[in-house]
């Protein structure tokens, strides 16, 4: 961390610890647990009777002001741990109680301001009048340390700069982030929906985002058949004793479901979809000769999430993966990796994101397999980058169980990175489900299972791409196309027979003949972020043409049928 950053982490802090002094003053009874800077400002967490609701901040946003102009310095004392002990029972703070009993220090730090102390490492600033730009952002419900099982307590999220120029720049970054929600586009457009009559995290997809979905793919199946790729199906549950043998049961089970009974066996509904791909592989012998062997599918997949982490379609509970296993030898590791890396940045640049951050993940705490294993997977990835000449960070400890990986961070229009693309090799779970091929020496050997997801899922996918395009899809994305309207009701069949034609053709078409005014239909085809309009009047009807415009408003004036599908076939085929 550089000195700006760590200075701008004492800043925020310390607002933090401001704001937790405010909200005593108006909420007395309130009790404090957690107050940390963050990338982007800061939070605290409060135990407090009253419900704070977003009315509620502009009154303690009023009082931190106060507070701040009251100039008021940052004391800090280092008592024994068993005297803050004492200090916070007598202040009445149990979560800080419960902090202190579980530090092994002897000796603590606590700030003091104005009367009100807080336990805290620091450092703060000097005094209080140093913070000059601040913003309270909202208010959200978060469990005591994070588990469920524990008290909801409500949490203030703010931000704090050092300027208000700064302050403003990234009051106007957050406004832009709302106005691209994927949640809000996707209602607007009428795209997806989750309904809790079906159940948390489980998506529904509507005529207009299934049609994306459905281009989306039919892309990946053909570009992956052009990249040597066998595509599968496989079922959405086995046996509980498959995910045993694999090794998730031991280090997965926590995002798995309760599995059900069957007939006396006990099932388990899919969190993967490699077993499945191995039973495929093994169901006959395989030669050296027949690697590699690149099995792909657009597998669905259910993972336990926690309520308090579903976010739309950037955190589900079923989801459909762009899955693919290799499998391969050890000397065809690097070929295939770097196969994989070509095919994800050509992938992830179609739709529009041509900025990325690599990062190398390597072994975790628990992990299967031995520890020369692990280094033999994690060198064929970095010398796959390295020959590659890719920039890439370790992440140091977030490989999955079975192996090491590469993970691919894309960058949308406001700079946000999304992870999206995972690359892993897997040396382990061959070897506990006793996969092998015969080799040149006709003896058995065992094959490297390469996983890799470009996209990452498809709901996540989705959801990255309406905040990326603001729900303005490139035409061949678009799932619709062209809307076709008339000016009055005179040229409703003229202008039905056009958006026929145009069906006929494969575009996808919407038909407005609605008796209202033109005006009024172009707003209602701009809101919805159609591509190209087909306005047709009287002069068109005669001329058996369309008058055309873009959404953007350029007219592109009168025009033969022909010339306008060729301008559609034109743009589609470029995909921009």
């Amino acid at each position: 961390m550089g000195k700006d950053n760590e200075a701008l982490e004492v800043y925020r802090h310390s607002t933090s610890h401001i704001m937790a002094h405010a909200v005593k003053e108006i909420y007395p009874d309130a009790k404090f647990a957690i107050g940390p800077s963050t990338a982007e400002g800061f939070y605290y967490d409060f135990d407090c009777p009253a419900p704070i609701t977003e009315e509620d901040l502009k009154k303690i946003e009023e009082k931190m002001k106060e507070i701040i102009k009251a100039n008021r310095p940052f004391l800090r004392k280092e008592i024994s741990r068993a005297e803050a002990i004492a200090l916070f029972k007598n202040l009445g703070e149990p979560y800080k109680v419960e902090l202190l009993e579980e530090i092994q220090d002897e000796t603590v730090s606590v700030y003091e301001e104005g009367g009100f102390t807080d336990l805290c490492r620091g450092p703060h600033l000097k005094s209080t009048k140093e913070v000059k730009a601040f913003k309270l952002l909202s208010v959200a419900g978060a469990y005591w340390r994070g588990d469920e099982k524990n008290k909801m307590l409500q949490r203030i999220y703010g931000t704090a700069f050092f300027d208000k120029d700064a302050l403003k720049t990234y009051l106007d970054f957050l406004e832009e982030v709302k106005r691209r929600d994927h949640r809000r586009l996707g209602k607007e457009l009428d795209l997806f929906s989750i309904n809790d009559d079906i159940g948390a995290g489980l998506v529904l997809w509507h005529p207009k985002g299934a049609a994306i979905r459905r281009i989306i793919e039919n892309f990946w199946t053909d570009e992956h058949q052009k990249a040597g790729y066998k595509i599968l199906y496989t079922p959405h549950m086995a046996k509980l004793d498959l995910w045993r043998k694999t090794g998730h049961l031991d280090f997965y089970s926590e995002n798995m479901y309760s599995p059900m009974e069957i007939e006396g066996l006990e099932y388990e509904i899919k969190p993967m979809n490699c077993p499945f791909h191995i039973s495929i592989y093994k169901s006959r012998l395989r030669s050296y000769r027949d690697l590699p062997i690149r099995f792909a599918e657009l597998g669905t997949v259910y993972r336990y999430e926690r309520s308090g982490v579903l976010h739309g379609l950037l955190r589900v509970r079923g989801f459909t993966q762009d899955d693919a296993h290799i499998f391969c030898s050890e000397d065809q590791i690097e070929d295939e990796v770097l196969r994989v890396l070509d095919f994800t940045i050509f992938i992830l640049k179609t739709f529009g994101f041509n900025e990325y951050d690599i990062y190398l993940s390597t072994r975790p705490e628990k992990y299967v397999g031995s520890l020369e294993i692990w280094e033999r997977a994690t060198n064929a990835l970095k010398d796959s980058l390295q020959h590659k000449g890719l920039q890439y960070s370790v992440d140091p400890g977030e490989g999955v169980f079975y192996g090491p990986k590469i993970d691919i961070k894309v960058k949308d229009c406001l700079g946000r990175p999304w992870q999206c693309s995972t690359i892993q090799v897997d040396f382990n779970i061959p070897e506990r489900l006793d996969v092998t091929y015969r080799g040149a020496d006709n003896k058995d050997s065992r094959p490297i299972m390469v996983h890799r997801a470009l996209m990452g899922s498809l709901e996540r996918f989705f959801g990255i791409l309406i905040e990326h395009h603001a729900g303005i899809f490139p035409l061949w994305l678009a799932p619709v196309q062209l809307c076709v309207l008339s000016i009055s009701e005179r040229q409703a069949e003229y202008a039905k027979s056009v958006a026929e034609l145009f069906q006929k053709d494969g575009f996808r078409v919407e038909l407005n003949t609605e008796n209202e005014k033109i005006g009024y239909k172009i707003r209602e085809a701009a809101l919805s972020k159609i591509p190209y309009l087909c306005i047709i009047g009287d002069k068109e009807m005669a001329d058996g043409t369309v008058n055309a415009r873009k959404r953007n408003g350029e007219n592109l004036g009168e025009m033969p049928l022909e010339k306008l599908k060729s301008i559609l076939r034109d743009e589609t085929a470029d995909r921009r």
